[in-house]
């Protein structure tokens, strides 16, 4: 009789780290990977077997900046809105995701960490993606850097409303704005609590961003949008023209970054420049979603449903209300990963690394996720060969 904690997945190519794998088997156990590698016979007699359909199995997704989806934005600050967005990624790939923080009032965004902390004492595989933590992202931003967050709700970062997040234990990505007063102290808390710490929303130059790794940011938000670049730093700091983020970013190995790779955002030679300078080990796919991800194409909220900037989804991208600029993504992983297809034509396990184990080292839990290997939970995509997901399973349960 078949027994339900051992999983045999089979007839698929198997996407591993620095390989792929034709006509491949992978073995699960109580939601946790036994084996992966080349087909061998005989399958466990009481396997349940999973049939790929010749197409790709592949290791489920994790997003590092991720805002929401399906109508839900983590900053609506309820369990609801959680729930809803973490089901709606898993849909997409996802497997493990970090909700993300806007600019906002003090009170909205411990209302989000809140909510949060009990969706992921409350979590199983059938709500939707892991909660790893929290990626504090607003409310520290250059004012001439916000984006589509609200102007309003960004500020200098204090010690004494920072202390409070990372006190919650839940925050494990910290962003802040390098040039900020009190930026020196805020990476120095964030790396005493242990978060990989980047920087985002930001004008800051060379020097600036030399200061900040030496307190241990190691990243930089979304390569190219809201970021300084030579242009914008010569209206900041005048001549000579400074060195900015970008050559900050490329110059330095140990720096890694993101791409949203919608389509939308970048162009096909950014994403492939980006791919070629920094490499699947330093470059990271993330969504960078809005609420309107899954939704028909209108106006919405970005960020706090009560009182969050307005933008609008053209049913591809979201667009701020003016038309002049866009305001972050409304696409899942998935499609990510055929963009990065497309423009880079990369080896397929590079791409699914930019996109699962890259992110997953990048902020320590490459022990648990972010490849299939004997040890790691059951985190499983089954995609078709366009590479579309057709079934996710999640610590071995299949998402329904």
């Amino acid at each position: 009789m078949p027994n339900p904690s051992i999983l045999a997945f089979r007839n698929g190519k198997l996407v591993l780290p620095n390989s792929t794998v034709e006509d491949a088997v992978i073995i699960a156990r109580n939601g946790v990977i036994e084996y992966a590698g080349a087909a061998k016979a005989p399958l466990p007699k009481d396997a349940i077997v999973v049939d790929a359909r010749g197409g790709f199995i592949a290791p489920g997704f994790v997003d590092i900046h991720v805002h929401g989806g399906e109508g839900a934005d983590f900053m609506d600050g309820t369990v609801q809105a959680v729930r809803t967005a973490i089901r709606c990624h898993a849909m997409h790939g996802t497997t493990t995701l970090f909700p993300t923080t806007t600019t906002g009032t003090p009170e909205q965004i411990e209302a989000m960490l809140q909510a949060t902390a009990i969706a992921k004492a409350q979590w199983t595989p059938q709500h939707g993606a892991r909660i790893a933590g929290v990626h504090l992202y607003g409310p520290f931003f250059a004012p001439d850097k916000v984006g589509c967050h609200r102007l309003d709700g960004r500020r200098d970062p204090t010690r004494a409303e920072y202390n409070r997040y990372f006190n919650s234990k839940i925050v494990s990505v910290a962003t802040c704005a390098a040039e900020l007063p009190g930026a020196d102290a805020f990476y120095k808390a964030a790396r005493k609590h242990g978060c990989f710490i980047t920087c985002g929303h930001s004008n800051a130059n060379w020097t600036e961003m030399e200061r900040a790794f030496r307190y241990g940011m190691r990243h930089v938000d979304h390569f190219w949008c809201a970021m300084s670049s030579v242009v914008s730093l010569r209206t900041r700091c005048g001549t000579p023209m400074q060195a900015s983020m970008e050559q900050f970013v490329l110059a330095n190995i140990e720096m890694s970054t993101e791409v949203i790779a919608d389509g939308c955002h970048l162009s096909d030679e950014l994403l492939h420049f980006a791919f070629r300078m920094k490499g699947a080990s330093r470059l990271c796919l993330v969504t960078d979603s809005s609420r309107a991800l899954d939704m028909p194409p209108g106006r919405y909220r970005f960020g706090d449903n009560r009182d969050g900037e307005w933008f609008l989804s053209d049913g591809q991208v979201g667009r701020s209300i003016d038309g002049n600029g866009l305001a972050s993504s409304i696409a899942g992983m998935d499609r990510m990963v055929r963009v990065m297809v497309r423009a880079t034509k990369a080896p397929l396990h590079d791409i699914f690394r930019m996109a699962s184990l890259t992110p997953a080292e990048r902020v320590g839990i490459a022990s648990e996720c972010g490849s299939l290997e004997p040890g790691k939970r059951a985190d499983i995509l089954l995609l078709n060969k366009k590479l579309h997901p057709r079934r996710v399973f999640i610590g071995g349960v299949e998402m329904i």
